[in-house]
């Protein structure tokens, strides 16, 4: 298998994102304090550029190409966010990008990767295979930008990490718990050997969406397991059919545990980071918030961060779920 990144790869990833990247701020609530019995410290990744982290980890692995590689074009399958990522940096970098997308992903995700110059390829989610679909790009000589299971891609969202633990210390606070949704386990890998690295004794949680909860299934397991087909969620941007090779050998050593929480439960937690945080986050982008009313992390008189993961959906989508929560 290949090598995991670790902290020497999320450093180098820094430098390279340095001036490109926005590093997000950390906000909190009095009202949500309060609920929760403890300080509880958003990350917003809601602002980066993009409107997600998956700049991050796309930017990085475009760097790591060579020019050759880079020459011949990127190709990549995801629902919206990565894609807008790979999208974004191929446009940077000025090489042809191709990016297979679920024909049923929101239509505000779909515009904003045709904007940015690339290609989309639709495919159904529940019937096609997805490197399928892109495989013919890639027997033309373009390069897979794969959304989580990739040491580049880990490392670059490994520095929502760096900056996490370096603003906590600014805020003379240390974190007891980073709670974090998951999908593939490219996020919450990455920040969690960033994590574990400045502070060993802080427990790193991942969030999934129920029934789409194969890395707390897998974790119980001992081995990677798959999700079962027939299940649908509001968390478009999170729902992976198993753990990424890679990202479940750095999740099964660094986490503390994985959460499922359900779509009712996001709904109210989306309303809740309107509400109270005045940010509009997507549904997967939520999910560790929502996970605060698991009962399954202790917060009372603790200190946890909070990673909200991205903010990208579309306005009927969100007033549709604002109304059903």
């Amino acid at each position: 298998m290949t090598t995991p990144p670790g902290i020497a790869d999320i450093h180098a990833a820094a430098a390279r994102l340095s001036g490109l990247i926005v590093e997000t701020p950390l906000l909190e609530s009095a009202e949500l304090n309060k609920r929760f019995g403890g300080r509880i410290l958003f990350k917003p990744e809601t602002l980066q550029r993009t409107g997600s982290f998956k700049f991050r980890g796309a930017y990085n692995k475009l760097s790591s190409l060579s020019e050759e590689e880079r020459s011949r074009g990127v190709v990549a399958f995801s629902s919206g966010n990565h894609a807008q990522g790979v999208a974004a940096s191929a446009a940077m970098f000025g090489v042809k990008a191709v990016i297979a997308m679920p024909a049923d992903a929101p239509a505000m995700k779909i515009g904003n990767v045709r904007k940015m110059g690339a290609e989309v390829v639709p495919f159904d989610r529940f019937r096609d295979d997805r490197m399928s679909v892109v495989r013919p790009y890639i027997e033309r000589g373009m390069v897979l930008v794969p959304p989580f299971d990739d040491p580049a891609i880990i490392a670059g969202q490994g520095t929502i990490g760096l900056e996490l633990m370096r603003q906590a210390k600014v805020l003379g606070v240390s974190l007891d718990a980073v709670v974090i949704p998951c999908g593939g386990g490219g996020l919450s890998s990455g920040i969690s050997v960033a994590v574990k690295d400045a502070s060993p004794g802080t427990a790193v949680w991942a969030v999934e969406p129920e029934h789409f909860d194969d890395t707390r299934r897998s974790l119980a397991a001992g081995a990677r397991v798959s999700n079962e087909p027939g299940h649908s969620s509001i968390c478009d941007a999170i729902l992976t059919a198993e753990p990424g090779a890679i990202t479940f050998e750095i999740n099964r050593k660094n986490l503390a545990g994985a959460i499922a929480v359900s779509d009712r439960a996001t709904a109210q937690a989306m309303r809740d980071a309107m509400a109270y945080l005045k940010l509009v986050v997507e549904p997967g982008g939520c999910v560790a918030l929502a996970a605060l009313s698991s009962g399954e992390i202790k917060l009372s008189g603790q200190c946890v961060a909070v990673v909200l993961s991205g903010g990208n959906v579309d306005f009927g989508t969100y007033a549709e779920i604002m109304a059903a929560a």
